[in-house]
């Protein structure tokens, strides 16, 4: 049953479910595709997709669906000069068409931390920001000129924060480089991290620059790029801590969305970091500067922040989830860094909001149930925990947009399914679909199913019919309003040839579920 109108959600918002395409796809050496950073950190294949996921989104109503392409899939060299995998392309040309025949809004991430392998050994990867630009423009023009007549909703890098931090400083994601000699026998923890977010940050750039140049006007859709950053909150009302959780944002969010949206760095990281924060020449900061259409939002929790700290990567910052009257924030998930807190979900919408006026993309929120991976099936379907969570999130999610003025334009929970969750492996849940590893069974978990019943409920009674969706986005920011051209996507799907169907199925799939399949071979 719809609520009433005032408890409805804006006209043409989209909600769907998030992945990653190292996570999902599988068979990193079927279809022509290269190897990427991860495959060699990792070790492990990563299959999860399957050729029912194609249906199962179906089923679930979902507007749109999240995905990134991988780079070595597409070029598996990876550089300018290195040749396009065509059958890769094909591969994503006809799971976009599907997505589109059914109504599904196609959301693509160009860039999920998974850089091909070769452009690491080559030049040292993000660590050269002068070739891995040109590298990465050239790619995201390949990904325009082959889907941009169906895909008009473009995110170039996923979490620059952690391709930097996690990459380059902390080691613990690929190519797990630091000064800890333990962990890995190079890197510089002190100087590198700064070094590839600069370059992560003109990489961004030069791929919005060939859009709009090249693509925009004939194509009308929108590109941006989507940060990670959680809100940060003072341990208590001291002005020193008041002060270290804004520095703590300056870190998380700043040192990315300033540069993007204000034009240069918080003062704060200056401050911090000295000579060891790279310059950008005016050129650069030229073309950084207004590069993204929305702002794309990924968050989890929140953060009780007191001064003291002595890691950089936090803005010497101390994080805590203990007040202090020694209680908790939130529950604690599975991860140590995560707990539910749907207050501070509302508080960074406006903060966000308040400080860059830009319209937001909610593109990952989720939370991994503690012990899931332990528990048995039954257990796991019945997540409550995970339901509490969502519960909270879209309650804030309509307070900010209904109450607070905040534009948000669409929400998507990660993850649709179980999945490699990176570092953490299969242990870490964040699916609201259960994924039997060994018979890559799904199930929709309780939180999957009140996500679907609280977005049908909560649609505005002008949009329910999402196939309306699969063209132009509305007419939405500073920096492409008077340039974007409405121009509805075709719906047609064009014949392909017959793909063998995932391992073990037998009966007649889709198209989409066959395409997904042949990845998972």
């Amino acid at each position: 049953m719809a609520v009433a109108s005032h408890q409805q959600l804006p006209k043409d918002f989209l909600w769907g479910f998030a992945t990653a395409s190292f996570q999902v796809e599988g068979s990193v050496d079927v279809g022509g595709r290269g190897p990427s950073i991860w495959d060699e950190f990792s070790r492990t294949p990563g299959k999860t997709l399957d050729g029912r996921d194609g249906d199962l989104l179906k089923e679930y109503g979902v507007k749109t669906y999240r995905f990134s392409i991988a780079w070595s899939r597409v070029i598996p060299l990876g550089g300018r000069d290195d040749p396009v995998n065509e059958e890769g392309i094909r591969w994503y040309k006809n799971f976009v068409d599907e997505l589109v025949k059914e109504g599904i809004v196609p959301f693509v991430t160009l860039y999920h931390w998974d850089l091909p392998k070769a452009l690491d050994d080559r030049y040292g990867g993000w660590l050269n920001k002068t070739e891995i630009a040109k590298d990465y423009a050239r790619y995201a023009r390949v990904c325009f000129e082959a889907l941009g007549d169906k895909v008009k909703y473009w995110l170039t890098m996923n979490e620059p924060w952690c391709i930097s931090i996690l990459g380059y400083g902390r080691g613990v994601f690929a190519p797990g480089r630091s000064s800890d000699r333990t962990r890995s026998a190079e890197g510089d923890s002190s100087t590198e991290p700064w070094i590839v977010g600069q370059s992560v940050l003109l990489a961004h750039a030069a791929a919005v620059d060939v859009y709009r140049k090249e693509f925009k006007a004939k194509q009308g859709g929108v590109i941006g790029i989507t940060l990670n950053g959680d809100w940060q909150m003072p341990w208590d009302d001291s002005p020193e801590n008041i002060e270290a959780a804004q520095h703590a944002l300056d870190i998380a969010i700043g040192w990315f969305a300033d540069p993007i949206y204000l034009g240069h760095y918080p003062p704060y990281m200056r401050t911090m970091l000295g000579n060891r924060l790279p310059e950008f020449t005016d050129e650069e900061l030229k073309l950084v500067k207004g590069s993204s259409d929305f702002y794309g939002m990924n968050t989890y929790t929140t953060n009780l922040c007191r001064a003291g700290g002595d890691d950089e990567f936090q803005g010497l910052v101390d994080y805590t989830f203990t007040r202090p009257d020694g209680t908790q924030l939130g529950t604690q998930a599975h991860c140590a860094w995560l707990q539910d807190y749907p207050e501070g979900f509302r508080a960074l919408l406006n903060y966000l909001w308040n400080r860059y006026h830009m319209p937001i993309y909610v593109t990952e929120n989720g939370f991994a149930v503690k012990d899931e991976d332990a528990m048995p099936r039954e257990q796991a379907l019945a997540d409550n925990d995970r339901v509490k969570y969502f519960e909270g999130t879209t309650r804030s999610l309509l307070q900010a947009i209904r109450e607070d003025g905040v534009d948000i334009r669409a929400y998507f929970p990660w993850s649709f399914l179980d999945n490699f969750e990176w570092a953490d492996g299969y242990v870490t849940r964040f699916g609201v679909t259960y994924v039997d590893y060994e018979t890559q069974e799904r199930l929709p978990k309780a939180s999957g199913k009140f996500l679907v019943k609280w977005f049908k409920e909560h649609s505005s009674s002008e949009d329910q019919d999402s196939s309306t969706l699969v063209g132009t986005p509305p007419l939405a920011t500073a920096n492409s309003v008077k340039e974007l051209k409405l121009k509805a996507a075709s719906s047609s799907s064009s014949e392909t040839e017959e793909v063998p169907p995932a391992s073990k199925a037998t009966k007649k799939v889709s198209l989409l579920a066959r395409l997904k399949g042949l990845l998972c071979a």
